[in-house]
This record gives structure tokens, sequence and C-alpha cells, in this order.
């Protein structure tokens, strides 16, 4: 897959394609739809498929302060999408000046005149252009006054109605649903950091764990103790991951810490990731080291339990 950034970066000679746009965080069942449909009918019509997204979010350059959190980082997100199959994916500085771009000339620029779309795949709720004046009706005009078809790609839902989003995905890990999450994912929520050093209470307590220093956005569960996968490079291990501030010790700082189970090395320094599995408890404060051991050594045999033929 190729990988651009910025429009201007596409290559002369690049020929017809068919285009889709969004956001596209957290790369979801619905954006999986979408990106596929986007896909076969490049493939149909014999010429190539390009997903365009932006960075940073448009929301913080319209709205300061209101970036949501993070699903999937830019190169996991580019990763994803290449395994949709799309032949290139073009990344546009979502700036104030572009903001302003009025949807005709968003139009005319991206997909016109360095695109060349012969076909646009959106979702049915596509928003475009300064304000967000564009919508679906106005695209397929567009469309036919510069020689492309627009097709709308329906929202996935589960059966009983729930519309897979980013925002939905959202609040299930802000609410610590990380199962409900990968649903809608189509896979577990993934959290990437670099392990740094913590107070290094976890190894006084028989259980060394890796503090993970999160992006400034990332979605991170709410706090309490998780099962999951600790990913590093090729190697996956069974992980208990502990959120939060540590109240035994009366802790103030949320602090992502993973003990990965059948483990006895050095982690420091090293980007990781973890992929949750199931929320086995809250978050609680014990009277001392000696309850706080017990239920560590039972959440970590749950973790086992869970995790083992997983």
């Amino acid at each position: 897959m190729q990988r651009w950034r910025g429009y201007d970066a596409v290559p002369g000679g690049w020929g017809r394609s068919v285009v889709t746009i969004g956001v596209f965080d957290g790369v979801h069942r619905g954006h999986q739809a979408t990106i596929g449909d986007t896909v076969k009918r490049a493939r149909d019509l014999g010429v190539r498929s390009v997903v365009v997204t932006f960075d940073p979010h448009p929301s913080e350059v319209v709205r300061p302060g209101s970036h949501p959190a993070v699903l999937t980082e830019s190169a996991r997100k580019a990763d994803l999408i290449e395994a949709l199959g799309a032949d290139a994916l073009c990344v546009v500085p979502f700036t104030q000046d572009f903001s302003r771009r009025s949807p005709e000339e968003f139009v005319h620029e991206v997909l016109v005149e360095h695109l060349h779309a012969a076909q646009v795949v959106v979702g049915e709720n596509f928003r475009f252009g300064y304000k967000a004046a564009g919508d679906l009706e106005l695209l397929r005009r567009l469309g036919r006054t510069f020689g492309f078809a627009v097709e709308d790609a329906p929202l996935i839902s589960e059966e009983e109605g729930t519309v897979f989003s980013s925002t939905y995905i959202r609040a299930c890990v802000d609410a610590g649903d990380v199962t409900a999450a990968a649903r809608a994912l189509g896979r577990p929520h993934r959290l990437e950091g670099v392990v740094v050093r913590g107070d290094q209470r976890g190894r006084e307590l028989g259980f060394p764990t890796a503090n993970l220093l999160t992006g400034r956005y990332a979605a991170i569960p709410a706090d309490g103790v998780y099962a999951g996968w600790l990913v590093r490079r090729d190697e996956r291990l069974m992980t208990a991951v502990s959120i939060g501030t540590n109240p035994t010790f009366s802790g103030t700082e949320q602090r992502v810490e993973a003990y990965a189970l059948d483990f006895d090395g050095d982690l420091y320094g090293e980007r990781l990731a973890l992929d949750f599995t199931a929320r086995l408890r809250e978050t609680r404060a014990y009277a001392g080291v000696e309850p706080l051991v017990a239920q560590i050594t039972e959440d970590v045999a749950q973790a086992r339990d869970l995790l083992t033929g997983a």
C-alpha cells in the first residue's frame, strides 16, 4: 500500500480511483465494511482504491480542546487499512486553512484534481467542507458535475440495533467494557506505549509490572483490573493489567501496569502494546500488603484461566 502525507504527494499519472473518506479511528467493523466495499468496487472497475483520512482529528482544529480519545494510533491505523487491501492511504493534514475549504473546493481539489475519483464510497452520515456544510446529497450533485459516482455505505450494527461507531467504542472503553468494545472493533482494544520506570512496588510484592506511558489522547479503559495480552514484537504474553491510582498506597496518578505471566525479563524502554480481553474487577483499596497480594494472586489465576486457550 502506498502511503501519502497530503494529497499533493499523490504521484503524477496515478489514474482513476475509488475513494473513501473518514477519520476511521478504530478501523472498526463499520469502517472495515466501508473500506472493503471501496476495495471491491475499485477492483471491479479495474482502478485503484484510496482511503483518505485526516491528522490531527478535525474536532481538535475546529474546537480546540475537544480531541476525542484515540482508539488506534496512526501507524496501527495505517497497518489495519493496508490489511483490508487498500492500494493507497492519503493522510491529509487537517489545518485551520484546510478546515475553511467549502464542500465544493474540497471535492474539486482533493477528489477531482488529485485523486481522479471514479467513485466515492462514504457512510450515510458523511459530512464535509467548511462547518460540515456538505452532505451526501451535495456530494452526489457534485459527482454528477465532475463525473464520479457516489455510494453510501450503510451503518453496521449489532442485532439489538447498537450502531458500531468510534463514539460508541470510546464509551465502552471509558466504562471498562472492553468486551463490548472488542465486538464492535472486531478485535481486542489495544493500548500502546513505552515502558518506563515506576515505583518498583510490583516487584517488591512479587509481581513485577511494566509501567506503560501512553500517548496524550490514548483511549485508556476505566480504572480496574483486566486480563489481556502483552504484545512484544511478534510475541504475545498472557497478562494481568491494573489501571488506576494504587489507592492502597494513596496514589494520585493514574497508571497502566501490566504483569506478564510466565515472563522474567527487562522491558524498560521497549514500545509495547496491550490487547484487552476482559475486565476482572474494579479498583479497590486494601487494608495492607497481605490482602493486596492475596487479591493480586487471585487476579493472576483468573486471568490465566480466562486466557488459556484464547
